[in-house]
């Protein structure tokens, strides 16, 4: 408890040089001046601690009597307060790092999303940001039951949604509701009626009855499939299931223009620079941002990572202007004839469930600068939908 007083209070380590020590030490005691851990270092000199407020007036006394008083060292908390107070820029960077390590622990600067399959991340994000979980929220508002509930009646998908808290980072476990809307789906009465006209090829059913056969051609809206089967006694109406095939015909038109513009050289590049700073982008540049299609254009995102993968919500965006030199360049009829029987290809089986095009007539005729492809295709596809039925009024 003393040393703790002393190291409060203040002390000074000197060295006095006298020719009688003894004579020294004596007037000192007569003065009241209390020393502390004596070292003699020579017949003349001897080192010792007083207290900073007897430094003054042991100087004094020394300087009447002749006698030599050097200063070896200060010794302290007292001192090292002093001395802080003396640099200001240290003292203004300790206080604010002594705020930030009782401030940050208790604010949430990073979310993770765990426990989706079906809602893809961003949209949780995004419903939780407008919830009031975001960055900078208190821990202890985000772990509120009011933060919750917002969370779940802005994403219906969700069953449940929990908010842990670590540190800085808040963990958003959800549970996705299931859809009971499948199982009723799935007991309901149904049919599989044809949404083309064509000639069945083959027809599979695994539930249900029926009512077309290989070689019948059908009509849009035909059942092909009924939930409905007639037992003698009773008729079983179940939800029907099956795949038929058949052969289709469709009709297609697709254009293109018979020029378009080439790049052939590139020109100058001009490199622009942005801030992100959460959902505010702030441009350091002065432009329309309007730029034709003799310009490319290339931007680059650099975030702020910190260790560990965590990333800030502040960014620099660096996007390239290229400009190019254009010219006009003509599209052969063949070139032309490829793209747009590739794109019809591609387009069909883009609306068809499963098949194939069997056989495909196509003509190109180029007028008023574009090319137009006209083509009839015959296809095999699965014609069959399921179709529910109603029953009662």
């Amino acid at each position: 408890m003393m040393d703790l007083w002393k190291s409060i209070a203040g002390m000074v380590e000197v060295e006095l040089t006298s020719a009688d020590p003894a004579d020294a030490f004596r007037a000192v005691t007569e003065r009241n001046i209390s020393l502390f851990r004596v070292t003699h270092l020579s017949d003349l000199t001897v080192r010792f601690l007083i207290y900073r407020k007897d430094f003054r007036t042991l100087a004094a006394l020394c300087g009447k009597r002749g006698e030599t008083l050097r200063l070896c060292r200060r010794r302290g908390v007292y001192w090292t307060v002093k001395n802080l107070l003396h640099r200001p820029v240290l003292l203004l960077g300790l206080a604010l790092m002594l705020g930030l390590a009782l401030y940050l622990p208790t604010r949430i600067f990073f979310i993770r999303v765990e426990g989706n399959s079906a809602v893809p991340s961003n949209r949780i994000l995004e419903a939780a940001e407008e919830s009031g979980i975001r960055f900078g929220a208190s821990r202890r508002e985000v772990r509120s039951e009011k933060m919750k509930n917002a969370l779940l009646s802005a994403v219906p998908e969700l069953q449940w949604a929990g908010v842990n808290t670590a540190g800085c980072v808040a963990t958003i476990s959800v549970r996705e509701r299931t859809e009971p809307e499948t199982k009723q789906e799935a007991s309901s009465v149904g049919s599989i009626v044809a949404v083309r006209d064509g000639v069945i090829e083959s027809c599979t059913v695994t539930r249900g009855n029926a009512l077309c056969s290989v070689g019948q051609v059908v009509r849009e809206g035909q059942v092909l499939i009924s939930g409905y089967t007639d037992c003698g006694i009773c008729i079983q109406a179940t939800r029907a299931e099956g795949e038929v095939y058949a052969r289709t015909s469709r009709n297609l038109t697709a254009v293109t223009p018979s020029e378009y513009a080439e790049r052939t050289r590139e020109g100058e590049t001009v490199k622009k620079y942005s801030l992100i700073l959460g959902k505010k982008r702030i441009n350091l540049w002065k432009d329309s941002g309007i730029w034709d299609t003799s310009c490319g254009r290339i931007s680059r995102e650099y975030y702020v990572t910190l260790p560990g993968g965590f990333q800030l919500p502040a960014a620099l965006v660096v996007e390239e202007f290229t400009a190019y030199e254009t010219e006009t360049a003509e599209l052969s009829e063949t070139e032309a004839g490829e793209a747009l029987s590739e794109f019809a290809g591609a387009c069909l089986s883009e609306q068809m469930i499963a098949g194939n095009i069997l056989r495909r007539t196509e003509q190109t005729v180029c007028a008023d600068g574009v090319y137009r492809l006209e083509g009839q295709y015959v296809c095999t596809e699965m014609i069959g939908r399921v179709q529910r039925e109603q029953i009662g009024e």
